[in-house]
């Protein structure tokens, strides 16, 4: 879609670059992102990125937020960002509980576009996911994986994976960062769900702890699935504060202080 000039939007003074518009769809993709993101995108300085950064937050394309002082801002783009770019895609919401992971999920996207997955042809994220089926005709079929029996709202029951992979060779794969335990139950479900739904070809699961490991293992067996799933250890790293923070916000009210997100995930 063409772009919304800046001058329509109030933006006076700002020329954006290449590098300006790739972010910008970078961003419209992800909940968030951190300036480490951005370098490895632009294959640039993390101190460039974050100056690109703040200079698009000064234009309110991007908002800037500080999860805990002394921490890396975290970045989301706006709506009037959303508009420049022609993105269809709603303003993004950071879930302090899901903080951690969706770091992690964006560090997924630029791994799949490095090719750590092999050759792949389209990687589509949850938001995405999940504002397509928004806007599907009722009839049609979801891009999400069916679950079975309808939700509250009466609306059917879909699970979204945080990446899907359309491999060189026209395969589809989901990719699940699991950080933290799902229940049996959950876990089977989703697991069912995959296993009852031809367009995958497989899914991988993320993870950095070997009891979720041996959870998923365990579910995928349970309902047959074990030769389309797949476990690959993932590292998470922050730094001594960013981990302080994260154990204290684990003790806190939704409303408290926010979870800190991963430098990387390796």
């Amino acid at each position: 879609m063409n772009a919304t000039p800046l001058e329509a939007l109030g933006v006076v003074g700002y020329r954006l670059t290449d590098h300006d518009l790739e972010l910008l769809a970078f961003l419209a993709e992800h909940r968030l992102a951190l300036p480490a993101h951005v370098a490895a995108l632009l294959r640039t300085s993390a101190a460039a990125a974050s100056t690109r950064l703040n200079k698009l937050a000064d234009t309110g394309l991007v908002k800037r937020q500080a999860p805990f002082p002394g921490e890396p801002h975290s970045y989301q783009i706006t709506r009037t960002g959303l508009a420049y770019i022609g993105s269809h895609l709603p303003t993004p919401r950071v879930d302090v509980r899901a903080y951690e992971h969706d770091v992690g999920v964006a560090w997924l996207w630029l791994a799949a576009r490095g090719g750590t997955f092999g050759p792949v042809q389209e990687s589509t994220g949850e938001r995405r996911l999940r504002s397509d089926d928004g806007a599907r005709d009722p009839d049609a079929e979801p891009v999400g994986v069916r679950l079975g029996g309808f939700g509250p709202h009466g609306r059917e029951r879909l699970h979204y994976p945080d990446l899907i992979l359309r491999t060189a060779d026209g395969r589809r794969v989901a990719l699940e960062l699991e950080l933290t335990p799902k229940s049996r139950t959950r876990l089977e479900t989703i697991l069912a769900g995959y296993g009852a739904d031809p367009r995958f070809d497989g899914v991988v699961y993320l993870v950095q702890s070997a009891t979720v490991a041996r959870g998923v293992q365990a579910a995928a067996r349970r309902v047959g699935i074990s030769e389309r799933v797949h476990l690959q250890r993932v590292r998470m790293t922050v730094s001594r504060t960013a981990s302080a923070a994260a154990r204290a916000a684990e003790r806190t009210p939704p409303t408290g202080q926010r979870k800190r997100a991963p430098e990387a995930v390796r």
